[in-house]
């Protein structure tokens, strides 16, 4: 019992980035990066523990990620955004089985992290992470478009990205029930509506005549590439789990 209330706070399912945001203690970037840190303890704690997920745990988790997807719904900044999908996506972990969604879930880290650098690349050219003003880059800024298009309809679910794949083998693999129905039905469309959302108001569009456009640094497309490439990697891992 005790474990699982451990890894109901690890594996992101209550909003703790609550405490943070209302006393500032720690910056939006710290934020998504405290919370990968403990979602990667959560995963490696329970790889070494005998623990049962329940019906309780589960609600709560989905609770919290309908929270979330209320306030993913609420913000253009990258940096919140990439930690609200975490807590978002956290129910997948209380419902399967962690051979089933740990790759998911370090598939959904890999692509916010990615969504993250981007938050740090409008930050540094634009002055913050919120997309809200930066409109229209995938035609004047071609780099930075693809890498978080890319990002992004993997983040929506969309096969063969590696999360889809993940996503619909843990689904394949588990015992079916109305709790099972609810939480694919929220987590799928939690990711797809609020991805699309994004895709729409930052992606495409008309681009801002009031904005200096910056594409990728060199670097920052070696660091995309790499993220882009993993992630392939992991697609072709994904459709072969989805097969066997």
């Amino acid at each position: 019992m005790l474990i699982n209330v451990i890894l109901l706070f690890l594996f992101a399912a209550l909003p703790y980035y609550l405490f943070f945001e209302k006393t500032k203690k720690l910056k939006s970037e710290h934020i998504f990066l405290l919370t990968v840190l403990l979602l990667l303890t959560g995963m490696g704690l329970a790889s070494f523990t005998s623990h049962t997920s329940s019906d309780t745990f589960i609600i709560i988790a989905l609770l919290s990620a309908l929270f979330s997807i209320y306030k993913a719904g609420k913000t253009t900044n990258l940096y919140k955004l990439s930690y609200y999908m975490l807590f978002i996506n956290a129910p997948v972990l209380f419902m399967f089985d962690l051979k089933q969604s740990a790759p998911y879930a370090l598939s959904v880290i890999l692509t916010l992290f990615g969504i993250f650098l981007i938050g740090k690349y409008y930050e540094r050219n634009y002055g913050s992470a919120n997309y809200h003003s930066v409109t229209g880059i995938t035609l004047i800024t071609p780099y930075a478009g693809l890498a978080l298009r890319i990002y992004i309809i993997t983040l929506a679910l969309y096969p063969p990205f590696p999360n889809s794949m993940f996503f619909l083998n843990s689904i394949l693999e588990a015992d079916i029930d109305l709790l099972w129905y609810l939480v694919v039905v929220i987590i799928f469309f939690g990711n797809f509506i609020l991805a699309m959302r994004i895709l729409a108001q930052t992606v495409f569009g008309k681009p801002n005549e009031n904005i200096h456009y910056v594409d990728l640094t060199s670097k920052d497309k070696t660091i995309h590439i790499a993220i882009i490439l993993t992630l392939f990697i992991l697609s072709i891992w994904g459709f072969k789990e989805v097969l066997a």
